[in-house]
C-alpha cells in the first residue's frame, strides 16, 4: 500500500511538472509572436528564384489563394507571394523581384514589391510564429502526456501494469516525434493546429483500443471523439474523403448502435466485462468478398476527383493510389466496425489490416507522428487478440464441464 502511495504521489508530480512546463513553453512562445517590432529599414533589392514548379504547386480552379515561394540566389532570403488562382495561371517567369527588410531584431521579411509598415509588421509576426512553432508542438507534447498520466493514476484499478506502460509509451513516443518532425502549414492551415488533430487523434485512438481490449462498452464513448477528430483532420487536409464519409455515415451511428449491444450482453460472471465470440468460416469468405468489390469501385471513384491538396507534392499517380488504398482501409474499416459491433474476435485481425493500410498512407502523406499511432495498433491488436482467444476458450470450456456436470 506504501509503495502505492509513493507511486500515485509520484505520478501527480510528474502531472503537474508536465502542465507547468506546457504552460512556460506556450507563455513564451505567445510573448514571442506578439513581440513589438520597434523599428526596420530597407535591407536591399534582389533577385528570387521559384522553388517549386507548377506541377508540383498543383492548385487548380478551387483554390481562392496559391502560395509561391521563392528564395533569393544566395538562400538568404525567402518570400512567398500569395496569387489568385488566374494570377498563378498566367505566371510565366520563375524570377521576381523581392524587397528585403531587416527588423531591429536582426531578422529578414521580404515582398514581391516595397511593403509599408503594416505588411511589414504583420510578416514579422508570421516569422516568429514560424520560429515558435517548437515551443507549441513540444507544449501540445507535454499536455498530451500530462492527461495520460491523468487517465492511468485516477483510474490506476482499471488498468494492469502492462497496459499503463504501453499506453504511457505510445504517448510518450508520439510527443518525442511531434517535437523532432513538426508539420508543415498545408492548405492554409498553421501545421501547430495540424499536430495537434494528430496528437489528440493518437490519444484518443489508444485510450479506445485499450477499453476494446479489456472488453468494455465504454471504449464506444471514447470512439465518437476519435471519429470527430478524424473528420477534422480529413476536412482540414482535403484528402481521404472515402475514410471522412465512412466516419461520418457508418462509424459515428456504429459506435452507439454497439454501445447498447455490448450493454445488452454483459459477461454473466464478470459484468465489466463485454461477452465475446468467434466468426464463421463463411462469413470470412462473405467479408472478404465485399472488401475486394469495395476497394476496387470506390477506389476507381474517387481517384476520378479533381480535388486539390498540397500533400503528395502534385504527383496525381501517387494521389490516385492512395485513393485505392484509403477505399481498402474504409472498406475493411466497415468490416472491423461489423465485427466489433457482434463482438466477433476476428476485429483485431481487421485491425491489423488497417494498421498496415493506414501507416502506408501515413507514410506517403509524410505524417511520421501518426506512424506512433499504427505501432500502437499493432501491439495492442496483439494483446488484444490474445485476451479475446483467452476469453473465448475459458468460457467455451466453462459450458463443457457444466454439460457433463448436468
Amino acid at each position: 500500500m506504501k509503495k502505492n502511495k509513493i507511486l500515485f504521489y509520484a505520478e501527480i508530480a510528474a502531472m503537474v511538472l508536465l502542465t507547468l512546463a506546457a504552460a512556460i513553453l506556450t507563455a513564451i512562445g505567445v510573448v514571442n509572436v506578439n513581440r513589438t517590432v520597434e523599428g526596420y529599414e530597407f535591407k536591399e533589392s534582389c533577385e528570387f528564384i521559384r522553388t517549386t514548379t507548377a506541377e508540383e504547386e498543383d492548385y487548380s480552379e478551387d483554390d481562392t489563394v496559391c502560395a509561391v515561394e521563392y528564395e533569393s540566389e544566395n538562400g538568404e532570403y525567402t518570400c512567398i507571394v500569395n496569387y489568385t488562382y488566374e494570377e498563378w495561371l498566367e505566371l510565366d517567369e520563375d524570377t521576381i523581384t523581392g524587397y528585403v527588410y531587416e527588423l531591429d531584431d536582426g531578422n529578414f521579411v521580404a515582398f514581391a514589391h516595397e511593403a509599408d509598415k503594416e505588411e511589414i509588421l504583420k510578416a514579422a509576426k508570421d516569422l516568429y510564429a514560424d520560429m515558435q512553432g517548437a515551443n507549441f508542438n513540444a507544449a501540445i507534447a507535454l499536455i498530451l502526456v500530462a492527461i495520460g498520466l491523468a487517465v492511468i493514476t485516477f483510474w490506476a484499478r482499471f488498468f494492469t501494469t502492462y497496459e499503463k506502460i504501453w499506453f504511457i509509451s505510445i504517448l510518450v513516443l508520439a510527443s518525442i516525434v511531434s517535437i523532432l518532425f513538426p508539420e508543415e502549414d498545408c492548405n492554409g492551415i498553421n501545421g501547430i493546429w495540424i499536430m495537434a488533430l494528430y496528437l489528440l487523434d493518437t490519444f484518443l485512438n489508444i485510450l479506445c483500443e485499450l477499453l476494446i481490449s479489456k472488453q468494455s462498452k465504454w471504449n464506444f464513448i471514447v470512439s465518437v471523439f476519435v471519429e470527430i477528430t478524424e473528420i477534422l483532420i480529413c476536412i482540414l487536409l482535403a484528402y481521404r474523403f472515402a475514410t471522412m464519409a465512412t466516419t461520418l455515415f457508418f462509424w459515428l451511428p456504429v459506435d452507439i448502435i454497439s454501445f447498447i449491444n455490448w450493454h445488452r450482453h454483459p459477461d454473466k460472471k464478470e459484468e465489466e466485462l463485454t461477452e465475446v465470440r468467434k466468426l464463421s468460416g463463411w462469413g470470412a469468405v462473405l467479408v472478404i468478398t465485399g472488401i475486394f468489390v469495395w476497394t476496387f469501385v470506390i477506389g476507381y471513384l474517387l481517384s476520378g476527383l479533381d480535388i486539390s491538396t498540397d500533400l503528395f507534392g502534385g504527383d496525381e499517380a501517387l494521389a490516385n493510389a492512395v485513393c485505392y488504398i484509403d477505399a481498402c482501409a474504409s472498406a475493411v474499416g466497415i468490416a472491423n466496425g461489423l465485427f466489433i459491433l457482434f463482438r466477433f474476435r476476428e476485429q483485431w485481425i481487421a485491425w491489423y489490416i488497417c494498421a498496415i493500410l493506414e501507416a502506408a498512407i501515413n507514410i506517403l502523406s509524410g505524417q511520421f507522428v501518426l506512424l506512433v499511432l499504427k505501432l500502437g495498433y499493432l501491439t495492442n491488436t496483439t494483446y488484444g487478440y490474445i485476451k479475446w482467444t483467452k476469453y473465448i476458450n475459458s468460457r467455451k470450456r466453462e459450458k463443457a464441464l457444466d454439460a457433463v456436470t448436468e
